[in-house]
């Protein structure tokens, strides 16, 4: 018969502490989740920065618990460049869909990428959620100029550079509300509405990075 294997007392003390650091810690990061998805209350607000702080940017959630809210609007951004020649010519091109990039890559395709399906979407709501009054001065701060930032870099890559210098960049979103089933007595307003963005200059420092 092999020996038990008899552990010190400082060993048995050492394990006891990390177990016990790991199940608080795991306890911790899933209560900071819970409160993250949860509906707000006196303690998501109060413990908002230590709860963003273990959430963001890896475990970030876009659903709340109990009342998970549906993507009800298809929206769709488009993208022009304007550039210039060696010999001066100013040129502004056709616009460019980038939403229907993503479809075309993702219609038929059983295994879409991440990036197809989020990657815009994502950028176009973070650009929202710092610019609540249109198109004018972000309020969020450096958190609105990286929004900008953000989706001038995506619209630059998809379009590339097409062997002239790139003067400015300029998105153009289309917003329609999904119309309810057949069966649903709700009017809503389906129609396109379209807003353009100003024109964004573009710089060496807007490439670096981009293939």
């Amino acid at each position: 018969m092999s020996a038990v294997r008899v552990w010190s007392k400082p060993a048995r003390v050492v394990l006891v502490t990390a177990g016990v650091g790991l199940l608080a810690c795991t306890l911790a990061f899933l209560g900071a989740l819970f409160l993250h998805v949860a509906p707000e209350n006196s303690a998501s607000r109060a413990y908002r920065a230590e709860v963003d702080a273990v959430v963001y940017p890896e475990f970030e959630q876009n659903w709340k618990l109990f009342a998970p809210d549906p993507l009800q609007r298809n929206v769709t951004v488009d993208a022009r460049v304007q550039t210039i020649a060696d010999d001066g010519r100013i040129t502004t091109r056709e616009w460019r869909g980038l939403t229907e990039q993503d479809l075309a890559a993702i219609r038929h395709n059983p295994a879409p990428s991440h990036a197809d399906q989020n990657l815009l979407r994502r950028a176009w709501d973070f650009y929202e959620s710092t610019h609540p009054d249109g198109d004018g001065q972000a309020v969020a701060g450096s958190r609105g100029q990286l929004a900008e930032q953000y989706l001038k870099r995506i619209a630059l890559q998809r379009i590339g550079r097409g062997g002239e210098r790139v003067l400015q960049v300029q998105l153009r979103v289309g917003t329609a509300t999904v119309a309810p089933p057949r069966w649903s007595t709700e009017s809503v307003d389906t129609a396109v509405h379209t807003r353009e963005l100003p024109w964004w200059p573009v710089d060496a420092e807007d490439w670096r990075g981009l293939s």
